[in-house]
């Protein structure tokens, strides 16, 4: 007979059957709970979206009291060159620069003023003493931390070459969903602005529209379709489809005008924020008009 403390010291190890069933369930484990955690980072991310609209429309309610209105959002400037709502958002509460916005503005792509002086210069410091001081002191804002704004230059986003018609060193704000993008850089998409224009009083994707002229709506979903006309900067070549609340979509003009029309209004089609202005995030599949939207009101998804 064995002594007794080789029988208490000896030790049945786990079968190859044990260790299988304890790995399976494992994984089991984690495939149920991986669903929930990805619910919660991107319910949180919602949340951080939202806080950062209130922060942009808290600044643009300075900029108004400032400048006795919110800046414009067509989708040309003054002269006729592209420069959409996203860029005047950027401009209007940071300015070209991320310095400030100049009192002297006309929103020009270029940043020139009425007179041709040049209102952003590229470096500020280069220049005299006195006209570098009488420059910044004819600066508003910025209206939010240059750090927090989540400010992006054009071919930070979509790559050098493919800005279009677009200056490449353009600021935009772009939201909190950070994507790698074909630029090489991971950037939220740019975030649409579009102000309401109290002179008109319709809501109809039917109306005709041209960049300059909403045809008596409210709101003109052109304001930034030159922008949504680049599509997604993670896609190339053949790959690459628009955006879904692009012109070149199926049913762009409808899908904008559905989701931002009032619920709360039923005798004729009215749309939220009617006196003020719109902000829309492209939400966490980077992709402007699906369900995942984050725009600065409550909204039901509507599709067709």
């Amino acid at each position: 007979m064995k002594p007794v403390a080789n029988q208490s010291s000896s030790r049945k190890a786990f079968t190859i059957v044990e260790l299988l069933t304890v790995m399976s369930i494992i994984v089991i484990l984690i495939g149920l709970l991986l669903p929930a955690l990805n619910k919660v980072k991107r319910y949180a991310t919602n949340v951080k979206q939202s806080a950062q609209f209130h922060a942009i429309t808290t600044a643009l309610e300075l900029f108004s009291n400032e400048f006795e209105g919110y800046p414009d959002s067509g989708a040309l400037d003054p002269v006729d060159q592209p420069y959409c709502g996203s860029m005047k958002l950027c401009e209007a509460i940071m300015g070209q620069d991320l310095i400030g916005v100049h009192t002297n503005t006309q929103f020009r792509a270029d940043g020139l003023d009425a007179g041709g002086t040049l209102l952003y210069p590229p470096n500020i410091d280069n220049l005299s003493p006195t006209v570098r001081d009488n420059n910044l002191k004819a600066r508003k804002g910025p209206y939010l931390q240059a750090e927090n704004a989540n400010a992006y230059r054009m071919e930070d986003i979509y790559g050098q070459g493919n800005t279009g018609g677009f200056l490449p060193g353009t600021f935009v704000l772009c939201d909190v969903y950070g994507r790698q993008t074909a630029a090489g850089q991971k950037t939220g998409m740019p975030i649409l602005y579009y102000k309401a224009n109290t002179a008109y009083n319709f809501h109809d994707p039917n109306l005709p529209m041209t960049a300059r002229d909403n045809g008596g709506n409210i709101y003109n979903y052109l304001d930034n379709e030159t922008l949504l006309a680049l599509g997604k900067p993670w896609q190339t070549g053949a790959g690459a489809t628009p955006h879904k609340l692009s012109a070149s979509g199926p049913d762009g003009p409808d899908r904008f005008y559905m989701n931002t029309r009032s619920d709360k209004i039923v005798t004729t089609n009215r749309p939220v924020n009617p006196d003020k202005f719109i902000l829309m995030s492209a939400g966490y599949d980077g992709e402007y008009g699906t369900a995942d939207d984050i725009y600065n009101f409550e909204w039901k998804y509507k599709d067709y």
